[in-house]
C-alpha cells in the first residue's frame, strides 16, 4: 500500500440549515488500496460525507467566517469555498454505488452495465446510448465476474436486489474507477446477498488495488472487511482506527449498555476478526470455516450482522485512541 492520499478532506462543514451543521469540521484521509468502513447513526452525517467526497454535493464555503474546508480526490481538488470542480474524466475515476442501486429498472442489465462507460465514450455515442460489441464485451466479462452474466438480457426491474446491487457493481467495473465510494450499499440486502456484496468490494480492493470507503450499519461487517473504520458522531469523527479495535468489551466501555445492541450477545465468545479473510459464496462448495483462498465458506454465526441499527455516541477518539 502506498502513501498516497486518494482521498484527502480537510476541515469540511456543511449545513442544510443555518447554524444546524450535518457536517462540522471534518479532516480524514484515505492512501491508495484502503478498504475503510464508514459508521455512524442515522443523521450522524454518513450519507451527507459520503455525497460530498464524491462531488455530488457542496460543501460549506465558510465556517465562522473562515474558509470552511477543501476536498481532494485522485490528487485533485473537487471542493473548495462551497464551489465543486470535478471534470468528466475525474468523475469516470471515481465509482460511487448506493442503497437504492440506481439502474434503470425497465432496460437490461447488460445496458445498464453499459452506462459504466458513458465516461469515456464520445459524447453523441453516450448520449443515444451506442454501444459497440466491444462495449457489450467487457460490460459481459464484468458481469460474469460479480457473478450474474446469466441474467445480462434481464430487466433490472426483474431482478432481486442483491443481483442488481452486485451489477451497480459492475457498472463501476467497467467504469475503471480507482476508487469505490459506496453509501450503505447492503442495508436493504438479506444476509447472504450482504456478504456477497462485501466479498466482491473486499476482492477488488484486493485483486485491483482498489481503494474502497463504505458506508455500514453493522459493526460486524466493518470489522470483518475492513482493517480501518472511521465512525460518525454529530457530523464530527468520534474514532478513526484500527476497527479491531470495535470489540464487544471497548463498545462497553464507552457504551454501557446500549453496546448490546450492536452485536449478537455470542459474539464475544468468537475468536478475534482476522482482516483480509472473508466470507465466499456458500453454494461455492466449501465446507468448514477458512478455506484456501482465505474466504469463509461458511459464516460463523457469531459475526452475522446484528438486526438492530447501530447507535454511535462514541466519545471522541484520535489515531485509535480515546481521549479524556
Amino acid at each position: 500500500m502506498t502513501t498516497e492520499a486518494v482521498i484527502d478532506a480537510i476541515g469540511i462543514s456543511k449545513s442544510y440549515q443555518r447554524g444546524k451543521p450535518v457536517l462540522n469540521d471534518v479532516s480524514i484521509s484515505l492512501r491508495r488500496g484502503e478498504m475503510v468502513a464508514l459508521i455512524g447513526a442515522s443523521g450522524s452525517g454518513k450519507s451527507t460525507l459520503i455525497r460530498s467526497l464524491a462531488g455530488l454535493i457542496p460543501i460549506d464555503a465558510t465556517r465562522d467566517g473562515r474558509d470552511a474546508g477543501s476536498i481532494s480526490v485522485l490528487g485533485h481538488s473537487i471542493q473548495r469555498g462551497g464551489r465543486i470542480n470535478c471534470s468528466r474524466t475525474l468523475r469516470a475515476r471515481i465509482g460511487v454505488i448506493f442503497q437504492q442501486f440506481n439502474l434503470v429498472p425497465r432496460l437490461s442489465l447488460l445496458t445498464n452495465v453499459c452506462f459504466g462507460l458513458l465516461g469515456r465514450l464520445p459524447t453523441t455515442r453516450g448520449t443515444l446510448g451506442r454501444f459497440s460489441d466491444d462495449d457489450k464485451r467487457v460490460a459481459m466479462q464484468a458481469l460474469s465476474r460479480v457473478g450474474i452474466a446469466e441474467h445480462a438480457l434481464r430487466r433490472a426491474s426483474d431482478l432481486s436486489g442483491g443481483q442488481q446491487q452486485r451489477a451497480a457493481i459492475a457498472r463501476s467495473l467497467v467504469q475503471g474507477a480507482e476508487l469505490l465510494i459506496a453509501d450503505e450499499p447492503i442495508a436493504s440486502l438479506d444476509p447472504m446477498s450482504s456478504r456477497r456484496v462485501m466479498d466482491l468490494m473486499a476482492d477488488m480492493n484486493r485483486d485491483d488495488g482498489l481503494t474502497v470507503l463504505v458506508s455500514l450499519h453493522q459493526v460486524e461487517y466493518a470489522m470483518k472487511y475492513c482493517p480501518r473504520t472511521i465512525a460518525l458522531k454529530d457530523g464530527k469523527v468520534a474514532y478513526d482506527g484500527p476497527s479491531s479495535a470495535l470489540t464487544p468489551a471497548f463498545l462497553n466501555s464507552i457504551y454501557g449498555a446500549e453496546s448490546e445492541e450492536l452485536f449478537l450477545p455470542t459474539f464475544g465468545d468468537a475468536a478475534e476478526p482476522s482482516h483480509g479473510s472473508h466470507w465466499s459464496d456458500p453454494q461455492g462448495g466449501m465446507n468448514g470455516n477458512m478455506n484456501g483462498n482465505g474466504h469463509w465458506s461458511d459464516p460463523p454465526a457469531a459475526v452475522m450482522p446484528a438486526a438492530s441499527t447501530l447507535a454511535m455516541t462514541r466519545p471522541h477518539m484520535k489515531s485509535g485512541r480515546l481521549l479524556a
